[in-house]
Parts: C-alpha cells; sequence; structure tokens
C-alpha cells in the first residue's frame, strides 16, 4: 500500500486534467448541439428578441441603447474580432514566440488559428442562419449569422493564444493575467455584436462555445506535444 499512494498521486495528477478537459469538451459539444438544435425549431426567438430589444431605446427602437459614446465604444469592441485584428495581433505573438526561441509553439499557432478559421466558415455555411432583421443594424455583415463568427474567432485567437503563451510562461499570476485578458476581449467582442444588432444572443453564445471548444483542444494537444518533448516546455517552477 505504501507503494501504491505514490503511484495514485502521480496517477491524479496526470490523468485527472485530462479527464477533466475530455469532459468539458464533451459538456461544451452537447452544450452547442442542443443551442443549434433549440435555434433551429425558433424555440430561441422569444429570448433572442427580448434580450436585442433591451439593448435599444425603449422610445426608438432603430437606435442603441445609452449615450452616443457608446455605441461608439461597441464598434471599437467589435473591431476586437474583426479578421484585420485578429490577424495583426496573431502575428504579433508568432513574432514574440519565434524571438523567445519558442519556433514550435509559433507552428501550433499558425495551426490553431487557420484551423479555427475554417470550422467557423464551415459553421456559419451550414447553418445559415439569417441575421436579425429585427433593428436596424449598426456595422455593415454580409455572412450568416449563426454562430457569431466575430464572437466564435476572436474566442478561437484571444483564447488560444492566451492558453499557448499561458503555457510558456514562469508565473501562475503571469497565466492567470494573460488568461482573464483574453476572456474579457471575447466578451466584449461578442456582447457588441448583439449590442450593435448585427446578430441574435444565441448566435453570440453559440460562437463563444464553439471558441472555448477549439481553443481547449489546442490546449490539450500543446500540453500533449511538451509531454512528448516536441514542442518546448514551459519554465514554470511553482512561482507566484
Amino acid at each position: 500500500m505504501q507503494h501504491l499512494w505514490p503511484f495514485l498521486i502521480h496517477l491524479g495528477r496526470h490523468e485527472l486534467p485530462i479527464l477533466l478537459s475530455l469532459l468539458l469538451v464533451a459538456g461544451a459539444i452537447w452544450a452547442f448541439a442542443v443551442l443549434a438544435d433549440e435555434v433551429s425549431e425558433g424555440e430561441t426567438h422569444a429570448f433572442d428578441r427580448a434580450i436585442l430589444l433591451a439593448m435599444r431605446a425603449p422610445d426608438d427602437p432603430s437606435r442603441p441603447w445609452g449615450p452616443l459614446w457608446l455605441a461608439a465604444l461597441a464598434r471599437d469592441y467589435t473591431a476586437l474580432g474583426s479578421m484585420g485584428i485578429l490577424t495583426l495581433v496573431t502575428m504579433t505573438v508568432i513574432g514574440f514566440l519565434l524571438l523567445q526561441g519558442k519556433r514550435r509553439v509559433a507552428v501550433v499557432v499558425v495551426a490553431a488559428v487557420v484551423g479555427g478559421i475554417l470550422l467557423s466558415t464551415a459553421l456559419k455555411r451550414g447553418f445559415a442562419r439569417p441575421r436579425p432583421a429585427l433593428v436596424p443594424h449598426s456595422v455593415d455583415v454580409s455572412s450568416a449569422s449563426f454562430p457569431s463568427g466575430h464572437a466564435m474567432l476572436s474566442t478561437i485567437v484571444y483564447l488560444t493564444l492566451a492558453a499557448l503563451l499561458a503555457r510558456v510562461q514562469p508565473q501562475r499570476w503571469l497565466k492567470a493575467y494573460i488568461l482573464t485578458v483574453a476572456t474579457i476581449l471575447s466578451l466584449l467582442v461578442g456582447l457588441s455584436r448583439i449590442y450593435l444588432g448585427v446578430h441574435w444572443p444565441t448566435d453570440v453564445l453559440a460562437g463563444w462555445i464553439a471558441g472555448a471548444v477549439w481553443a481547449l483542444m489546442i490546449w490539450r494537444v500543446a500540453f500533449w506535444l511538451q509531454q512528448r518533448g516536441e514542442i518546448e516546455q514551459d519554465h514554470s517552477t511553482g512561482q507566484g
């Protein structure tokens, strides 16, 4: 029994995180499937309509709720999920990793982001949900509505980059900071899409779920590759 206990502790440290991450992925995929089914059957229309109108001026549904500067701020936030900004952020992070000598991690970043873009495009074309016609759009849009491309891609890019960057940072507080900032950015982008009237709330929720699933899967792959020594190890020392 004395020899068995250390083995069980060692097994728990390695197998439990994997099991938990697999459960999270499975649960999120199930949630996405349920949400997509409800949307396809029109069961979410009342909820979507109520939330969208709640973000509009009570006396004029064509105008977003609040002062003019709030609408301008929402357009700034929504730009953080645009393809141009996400490409710029991704290239900046890749350059940072290359300067740190993390060439293989940089390759994982490229694969994660490109794969995420392809996944987002496939889902949007597959569901082909029309954009909300309930209120005027405050920004130009052209693609399908479900899931929100801005919400999904910003979640994929920011959380994927944050997860990979956190893996190669030594301090725990720095890891937590990176992941927190990425989460806030993703939330702001998604909420701005609803506020500007270009997405139903369920579009954004689906985008968040799909993006988070992809980011978590990439994180697990990166961790597995690090364990095999195929990409650069992080330098965690237990500090912070």
